[in-house]
Parts: C-alpha cells; structure tokens; sequence
C-alpha cells in the first residue's frame, strides 16, 4: 500500500502545530486527541465530513484518488473506498447523529492489516463562532502490535486530515497534498 511509507514521511515533515495529542500510547493501545473551532455551524461540518472524498488527501487512499472516497452516514455505513473493480472498507459508521456526532470503526492504512480495533469519533457542538470539534481515535492491539512506536505517525497523518477538513468547511477547498 503507498499510503504506509507517506505516514512515516508525514510524521516527520508536518509542523508541530500540525499535532494533536497522543494522549495515550504502549504497546497494545494508543488514544489521539484535538479540539478545534472550526468557522461554521455544526451542520455544515457534518455534512462536510461525511463528503469525505473532497478534503481527504489523495496521498492516504489505495487508489490514488480522494474522489473514490465516501462515507454512509448511518449505522451499519461504509467508509469505503471504490474504484474500476476494488474496493476498501476502511471502516463502517457505528454511530450517525448529523449535525452531532459521527462515530467509526476504523482501522485505517496499514492498521488494518495489524488486526488491531479502532474507534474514531468526531463530537460536534454548537460554539460562539462556529463549531467546537473534537476528535478521538482510540486503537487496540495484542502486546506485539507496537502502537506506541506507530502512534507519532498516525497523529501526523490525522492531523492533516483534519487541517484539510477544516479548510474545506471553511474556505470549500481543501489544501493541495504536499509532495
């Protein structure tokens, strides 16, 4: 998969400002955390996150394409990735409440093949000027998935999703992927 060797060079190139917090991180687990505002009512977010193929980076998918992207924003939804006669379920909604709360089960990128559990959570609550979004991704694994050694890399990478989202909801585009 391309998208393993670019969570490792994302780790290390993007700003500091780019992390969130590993809140928590050993070998069998890790916990990634951000609060942000983003600039528009908690609908509009819902409705952007679940539009997932335009603010995704194309540098994090199988294809090669964010476009392929898409999210069922209800119980039992994919997040899935379709193209010519692939297909990928990065995880499956386990939780919809639009203009709320969206939840996933998810592994994403190379966790899947690890055989590690994922839960990502996205909160969204009305606040003075826009939306108050916070982000959790929780990850466990057997003693030998080494997810603390891995958890710089993920935050990296989920962090720049969630710059990408919220420029999108903000601006309507989401950034260029950086080489």
């Amino acid at each position: 998969m391309r998208a393993w060797p670019l969570l490792v060079v994302a780790a290390f190139v993007l700003p500091t400002a780019a992390r969130a917090e590993v809140k928590e991180a050993s070998a069998d687990h890790l916990l990634i955390v951000d609060a942000r505002i983003v600039h528009a009512p908690p609908d509009k977010v819902y409705a952007a996150l679940i539009d997932v193929g335009q603010w995704w980076d194309s540098q994090h998918t199988y294809s090669g394409h964010a476009a392929n992207l898409g999210i069922e924003s209800s119980a039992g939804g994919c997040f899935c990735e379709r193209w010519g006669t692939q297909s990928v379920a990065h995880g499956r909604v386990i939780w919809a409440n639009p203009g709320h709360l969206l939840r996933l089960d998810t592994a994403l990128g190379p966790l899947q093949s690890m055989a590690v559990g994922g839960v990502m959570t996205f909160t969204l609550k009305p606040a003075d000027s826009g939306t108050a979004l916070q982000f959790e991704y929780r990850v466990n694994g057997s003693g030998s998935s080494g997810l603390d050694k891995l958890a710089p890399n993920v935050d990296g990478m989920l962090m720049a999703q969630l710059q990408r989202l919220q420029r999108y909801v903000e601006s309507g585009k989401a950034p260029p992927a950086k080489p």
